[in-house]
């Protein structure tokens, strides 16, 4: 690979794990330094390789040029921040150990920033934007476009985030054995919410919406591969991820166009993404834990059953009950009216989707657009028509134009 090429992905990969090791070593207090180091380290590279051709082991050279340039910021900075200069002499015994990039440290720094960036003192877009900066290597414009708005919104965010991350002296470690669990809870929110910004999203920048999905299966595979934060919740939210994740390339057509569930070609369905989750899924079962992920994950793989069965039905509606008692919201609840109209008849489900009264959501009319169909054709048009009106993508409103050319075709 050309280092033209061979330098963005490496980017991607490698600047997070720079970035954790040395925001480890200084602390919050000195994060902007830790960036500064990395985004260094990726520009020297630039200059050097263009000249010089790619090194043999070019993750190896990164390294090297970041722990160098680490230690020449804290020699240089020594007299001048006294503070800190008694910390760095008990450290400097050993130039190796001084700025250790060895995996077994890369993966535990990755690890602790983690839990500190999802800190439940940070708001949590902030959260989302701090783990797409610092734990998934997101450049400045791509978190804008992620978050629909620009770099200028954005920096003032993760500025703020940082302020909050010092002013609080929030320390970079794993929390201690007995809080895991309630610190995890900040964590697999802000992992499951970069999914949906993904799965869900409304960039028109297809790859960039592929990859968060990636990058939140990442993170939380990397709980699951740390003993203490293996936990059931950690394992279903995973299941969760790969279900949706396997109807990914399904979920477009050529054009761009959002492919509805029924509609989907099954056989892009990704069958390894299934069976992941499938196992995934069954490690979760231990414990007594019951939480969102579980219900969601078992919704999922319903979904991913291709047979149109009453069996299926029964059980994404039985997961959807649950679902709404542990934690309501209003897609949950119009999803689950979908899912009841396969089970007990569009009738009912009108009369339960009605009582919701969610006037101000476009999923709300697309629901009734849909129930309305077979039995009154002409309602079905108004809901459609009122859904339109309130959709927020380019996206949506070409799939809503579709739906209610179809209707006026047929009637």
């Amino acid at each position: 690979m050309h280092s033209a090429e061979l330098i963005p992905h490496l980017f991607r990969t490698e600047y997070r794990k720079i970035v954790s090791v040395l925001c480890r070593r200084f602390g919050f207090q000195k994060i902007e330094v830790t960036e500064d180091i990395a985004s260094d380290t990726f520009l020297t590279a630039v200059q050097s390789w263009g000249i010089e051709g790619t090194p043999p082991n070019p993750a190896g050279w990164l390294y090297q040029v970041a722990k160098n340039k680490a230690k020449n910021h804290l020699h240089r900075h020594a007299i001048l921040e006294e503070k800190i200069l008694p910390e760095i002499k008990s450290e400097m015994h050993s130039d190796e150990n001084e700025i250790d990039l060895s995996p077994q440290n890369i993966s535990d720094s990755q690890l602790q920033m983690m839990f500190a960036v999802c800190h439940p003192a940070v708001s949590t877009e902030s959260q989302i934007g701090l783990a797409l900066r610092i734990l998934c290597g997101f450049g400045i414009e791509e978190i804008a476009d992620a978050f629909q708005t620009n770099k200028d919104t954005i920096n003032k965010r993760l500025l703020r985030a940082k302020e909050k991350l010092r002013a609080k002296k929030i320390a970079i470690e794993l929390p201690a054995t007995t809080e895991i669990e309630a610190r995890l809870e900040p964590v697999l929110t802000t992992i499951y919410l970069l999914f949906n910004e993904g799965y869900y999203s409304i960039s028109k920048n297809k790859n960039l919406r592929k990859e968060l999905c990636l990058e939140a299966m990442r993170l939380c595979t990397m709980l699951i591969e740390n003993e203490p934060t293996n936990k059931p919740q950690v394992n279903a939210l995973l299941s969760l991820m790969c279900f949706h994740a396997s109807r990914f390339d399904a979920r477009m057509n050529e054009q761009d166009e959002l492919v509805i569930y029924e509609e989907q070609d099954t056989a892009l369905w990704n069958v390894d993404l299934i069976s992941k989750g499938g196992y995934f899924l069954q490690r979760s079962a231990s414990g007594n834990t019951l939480s969102r992920y579980h219900l969601e994950a078992g919704i999922a793989y319903w979904h991913t059953q291709k047979a149109d069965s009453a069996e299926k039905w029964k059980g994404i509606l039985q997961n959807y009950d649950l679902l709404l008692q542990i934690r309501y919201s209003p897609v949950a609840a119009l999803n689950r009216t979908y899912a009841l109209s396969k089970v007990y008849g569009n009738e009912t489900a009108i009369r339960e989707a009605e009582r919701l009264g969610l006037t101000e959501n476009h999923f709300y009319y697309l629901l009734l657009g849909e129930l309305y169909k077979e039995i009154d054709p002409k309602q079905a048009l108004e809901n459609l028509e009122k859904a339109f009106a309130l959709a927020k993508t380019e996206t949506e409103t070409q799939a809503i134009r579709k739906k209610i050319a179809t209707i006026s075709h047929l009637h």
